[in-house]
């Protein structure tokens, strides 16, 4: 009889995490002092006010960037030359997600990078405070409703459902239960013409080898649902474009989901002369960024059919490639605009048969560098480099569409600084109606954790599924530090 042995957590995952996740019972009370458990070891965290409410911490700390809507109080906090992204949650809550993020970081996926869970705090008189956990801020992202709240294309809100799609596929892929998908929990950057999700918030979230269909389904039938409701209100506030249907873009994110999902865990079945279609469909997938790992192959019970399915490992294709030849670490819709602009330069100067990390170096140094070195200063916190070169070759082509010949790079960056780089900023005013909208939503009562767990918790507030778990080991990271004050 063939044994079919059981698949496991990836060891990357299982080795991720220096934080043991108690739960809050008498036994296990909150620290008496303040423990700061990091995988940083920045020690301007000592200097932060943490006796102090999160909410009362003085302005001169505060970066002024927009927020998104939370259950908790968030701010953005100058922590020496980072700026970091702090949440007031309870210590339960604020280490597992520390593990989880911790987790997924390891398995390379989109999310923020968590930075440490600080416990133990209490204030001058003794009074114990929520604990906290302190993410990076990920430099160029905006939330949702900022977004909105500039000029943006009309084809916006289908775009950023795409963005959502991929990283939904990414996160099953990877066995990650989000169990709360919703435009609020995720950041959005710039990808060429298309945008990049990050996800922020892992509180309901629960890392599995596999995921079932059942699973999947919930997340997909949650996302639809919490996405109709955010773009409703966002026409409510006359920030969506009028002829956006809401519903509509809710249907469009289960259809982007499922056919992605097909592309990259479909079965193929090609006849023994057809196997060219193994590289089409390779081809494909690398088109859409995924890398693929190796291709299972067998032969199908009536042996005249090879049945093929591809072991997909990760997005990135492009960005991978562009790492290589020139250093850069952008997107991949980014890259793949790079790259075509490398291969046109490698072209208009001849050179196609001369080696392309050469070529790469030469087109860095005359080409890339000359143009991104023209950001003004004041834009240079509001546009990635590789954006920025995305859109002047953008505006390069319009006007040269316009003039009916070509445009030299120096005058298409002029322009474009003049004509379009001012839909980036965001001024002051509109940043803090965008915080005080994000403010409103604050219910930080422990009950409401519960409610929005989707069963991750059990009736007493503990993660049940986790309480038997030997896989956390706070010795298995060793690039993590615990400070205690």
């Amino acid at each position: 009889m063939e044994v079919t042995e059981m698949p496991k957590m990836d060891p990357r995952a299982l080795q991720a995490t220096s934080v043991k996740v108690e739960d809050e019972s008498p036994l296990n009370p909150e620290p008496q002092a303040l423990r700061i458990t990091a995988a940083s070891s920045n020690p301007k965290m000592f200097t932060l006010p943490w006796e102090k409410p999160l909410a009362t911490w003085p302005t001169e700390l505060l970066a002024n960037l927009p927020r998104g809507i939370s259950r908790h109080v968030v701010r953005f906090v100058h922590v020496g030359d980072e700026v970091y992204a702090m949440k007031e949650i309870t210590r339960q809550v604020a280490e597992r997600e520390y593990e989880l993020l911790r987790r997924l970081q390891k398995l390379e996926l989109p999310t923020v990078t968590p930075i440490a869970v600080v416990t133990g705090r209490h204030t001058r008189d003794g009074e114990p405070l929520e604990s906290i956990l302190v993410t990076r801020h990920l430099k160029f992202s905006l939330p949702y409703r900022a977004l909105f709240a500039r000029n943006l294309r009309a084809d916006t809100a289908e775009r950023l459902i795409d963005a959502l799609a991929v990283l939904l596929v990414r996160l099953h892929l990877a066995g990650f239960y989000w169990g709360d998908v919703s435009l609020s929990n995720v950041l959005f950057l710039r990808d060429a013409d298309a945008f990049s999700a990050f996800l922020v918030d892992a509180e309901t979230g629960d890392l599995h080898v596999n995921l079932t269909e059942g699973q999947r389904e919930y997340d997909i039938d949650l996302a639809r649902t919490n996405i109709i409701g955010e773009l409703m209100d966002l026409a409510s506030g006359r920030l969506l474009p009028s002829d956006v249907d809401e519903i509509e873009v809710g249907n469009r994110l289960v259809e982007r989901y499922h056919s992605l999902w097909s592309a990259l865990t479909d079965t193929d079945k090609f006849g023994p002369d057809e196997m060219w279609k193994i590289e089409k469909r390779v081809n494909k997938l690398n088109e859409l960024g995924f890398d693929v790992d190796e291709l299972e192959m067998k032969t199908a019970e009536d042996g005249k059919r090879v049945l093929v399915r591809p072991r997909v490992v990760d997005a990135g294709y492009a960005s991978r490639k562009l790492l290589r030849l020139t250093g850069l670490d952008v997107q991949e819709n980014q890259a793949r605009r790079l790259l075509n602009d490398l291969d046109a330069y490698r072209a208009s100067t001849w050179r196609e048969g001369e080696d392309l990390e050469i070529v790469a170096t030469d087109w860095m140094r005359e080409v890339y560098e000359p143009t991104v070195r023209m950001i003004p200063r004041e834009y240079r916190s509001q546009i990635e480099p590789a954006q920025f070169f995305h859109e002047v070759l953008d505006h390069r082509w319009f006007l040269a569409e316009k003039a009916g010949h070509d445009v030299p790079m120096a005058e298409a960056v002029a322009s474009y600084i003049d004509q379009v780089l001012p839909n980036y900023k965001l001024d002051s005013k509109a940043v803090a109606e965008l915080n005080a909208e994000a403010d409103a939503g604050v219910v930080d009562d422990e009950a409401t954790f519960n409610t929005y767990n989707n069963g991750v918790f059990d009736e007493d507030g503990n993660p049940a599924h986790l309480k038997d778990d030997d896989d956390y080991n706070p010795d298995d990271d060793p690039d993590a530090a615990v400070w205690s004050h």
